[in-house]
Order: C-alpha cells, then structure tokens, then sequence
C-alpha cells in the first residue's frame, strides 16, 4: 500500500475521531467524531488505496463500494432511522473536493432538519450560480 503521510484516509487510525464503522477487502465506511453535531450519521467510503478521485477506482473499488454502501444504509436505518440520503463524490477542487483522496459521502436525511428537501441538485439550480457570459 502506497503510504501518504497526510492524508487521513490513508491513515484513518492516526485520527482518534475517525472510526472504522465497516471495511471489505479494498474500502473503508468511515465516521468523524467532528461531524457528527449537524451531519448526524454521515459517513464516507474511502478505497484503502490512495486514489485522487471516484475517476481512478478500480472495478473492484467500485463494487466494494457498492457493498459498503449497502450495509451503511441498513446501519444508518437502525441506529438513525434516516428519512432520505444525498449521495455523491466531489471531483476537483472547484466541486469543494479539499481531500485529494476519493470518498464517496452517505449523508442521512431527516424530515425535521432545516434544509429537508433540498439535495445535491438546489444547489446548482440557483441564479447567483449561473456562469456569466463570455
């Protein structure tokens, strides 16, 4: 395994807020203590291999992680009867990818929160965000 010393998902027990919740052979389901406050139950999936982006995973990768994925969802059913889930990978740093290490996010929904209803596509589809004309 390629080591790289300062990412935290190469080296996810060097963290003691970052904990294991699920691993297969290639990936790992992880938690952060951090955020936890207003992401309740969120967590990543992480290729135990660095790789830059969900564009650089193996066929492997990507079926591991489809398998965590499953048992994350019936984890985060039981423990925090999640209402929905926005998924997704952020890809560059202009999608606000700071980590340059493929994880994939698993982010519970709730009907209570303040932003139920609005996912992955709000965003995008606001007016301050329309690229201006060349």
């Amino acid at each position: 395994m390629q080591i790289h010393e300062q990412c935290p998902f190469c080296n996810p027990h060097n963290d003691p807020d970052q904990h294991i919740i699920f691993e297969n052979d290639t990936c790992y389901f992880l938690q952060h203590n951090h955020q936890q406050n207003v992401l309740e139950g969120c967590g990543v999936i992480v290729p135990k291999e660095h790789r830059q982006d969900a564009f650089s995973l193996t066929k492997e990768e990507w079926t591991d992680t489809y398998d965590l994925l499953q048992q994350a969802k019936e984890y985060l059913d039981k423990n925090f009867a999640a209402d929905g889930y926005t998924l997704g990978w952020n890809v560059g740093k202009v999608s606000n990818q700071f980590i340059f290490h493929s994880h994939f996010h698993v982010i519970p929904r709730y009907n209570d929160e303040p932003l139920a209803g609005k996912g992955l596509r709000y965003w995008i589809k606001q007016p301050e965000n329309k690229r201006p004309k060349k």
